[in-house]
């Protein structure tokens, strides 16, 4: 079979060990892997001709055996607020979104992770669209490389905008646990991102089996999507509960807080707050009795509505009243501002174009949906 009848390797997504592999089956020094992640992802090189520091000769062999493809930008759009969203075509006819939000003199790039999402998470416009597949890593360090190149970040002397990535876009990134992990290691290596593990969060809705290997291969930043204080109320916004309570959860988080060689780390605590659902005080009573000896820091979120939906947004009178009970308990609370809602881009909004294998984002359209009562 000749080269160009051969798959050709994607460069993209390879963390340094297995490009290092990559050019080892070659016959080439290792050397070449930190020389080749340097072009793409600090210069955002990918076109082979273009690396000067490597012979002609592996250049020519590189273009015959591989390629350097990032997913194809569909759609960009600009918030008045300065947030910026892609919708970024990836395998298969289908398309996600990558949302960057700034913030002073930090960015934070929300990144997705799979094409929708299979945990149906009550209150989240991902889950509604159903769930096709797992993204490569080459597509989930893809929109990293979009965004960084969009900014002209990696020109020489370009901004350095993309300062923060949260696993937070579509999809479960602990259900891709492979290819996430390789992509946030891309995201810290210093050959190539170089974000601190500080600054790179994956965001869990609670896959405890996996969780619990996360430390083995890891040091980001932790963030558990709770959304309630208690298993009966979790069980409806958050389903995967059923499988793995709040306690058993809990458990598996606080191990991984303490596997970090640093001291004094947190993890965040992710709590949208919807009106007349989760938002009461006895809700914030029983949340401060829950996280009374774990060391978190609690992110509250106002639901963004979306269609589909029936929820709807807290009050600023039941979100003040909510944060001050936390507060008064001593915890380290934050109100997490909206933006981009005027472009969808806001959080719990995303959706972007799922082929759904799961008929669940038809069965949603089909259903009479309830008309919740609040007031």
């Amino acid at each position: 079979m000749t080269a160009s009848q051969t798959e050709k390797v994607n460069l993209l997504g390879l963390s340094l060990d297995k490009l290092a592999a990559f050019f080892d089956s070659l016959g080439e020094k290792r050397f070449r892997a930190v020389q080749v992640l340097k072009w793409i992802h600090q210069s955002g090189v990918d076109d082979f001709e273009q690396m000067t520091n490597v012979s002609k000769a592996l250049r020519q062999k590189l273009a015959d055996l591989a390629e350097i493809r990032a997913p194809k930008v569909l759609e960009q759009w600009d918030s008045a607020d300065g947030t910026r969203k892609w919708l970024i075509e990836v395998a298969g006819g289908n398309a996600i979104e990558t949302v960057y939000i700034p913030d002073g003199d930090r960015g934070t790039l929300c990144v997705s992770s799979q094409v929708g999402c299979s945990l149906d998470c009550s209150f989240c416009a991902t889950g509604k669209q159903g769930f096709n597949r797992d993204l490569t890593a080459a597509e989930i360090i893809g929109q990293v490389w979009i965004a960084c190149k969009s900014f002209g970040q990696l020109e020489p002397k370009g901004p350095r905008k993309v300062t923060n990535v949260v696993m937070m876009g579509m999809g479960e990134p602990l259900l891709n646990f492979d290819n996430v992990v390789d992509a946030m290691n891309l995201m810290m290596e210093d050959n190539a991102y170089g974000i601190s593990k500080r600054r790179v969060t994956l965001s869990t809705s609670g896959v405890v089996p996996a969780l619990d290997r996360l430390a083995d291969v890891t040091d980001v930043s932790l963030a558990i999507s709770l959304h309630a204080p208690n298993d009966e109320l979790r069980n409806e916004l958050v389903p995967i509960n059923k499988k793995y309570p709040i306690a058993m959860l809990l458990d598996s988080a606080k191990r991984y807080i303490e596997r970090m060689p640093d001291t004094h780390r947190k993890m965040t605590i992710e709590y949208t707050l919807m009106r007349e659902v989760n938002d009461r005080p006895e809700h914030a009573e029983q949340l401060a009795e829950l996280l009374r000896d774990v060391p978190v820091k609690i992110n509250l979120i106002p639901f963004n509505p979306f269609e589909l939906s029936d929820y709807q947004r807290v009050s600023n009178n039941a979100l003040r009243r909510f944060q001050q009970i936390l507060l008064d308990k001593g915890f380290t609370v934050t109100v997490r501002t909206t933006r981009g809602d005027d472009i969808a881009a806001a959080c719990g909004q995303l959706a972007g174009s799922v082929n759904d294998r799961t008929r669940r984002s038809e069965r949603y359209r089909n259903a009479e949906r309830p008309v919740r009562i609040v007031g």
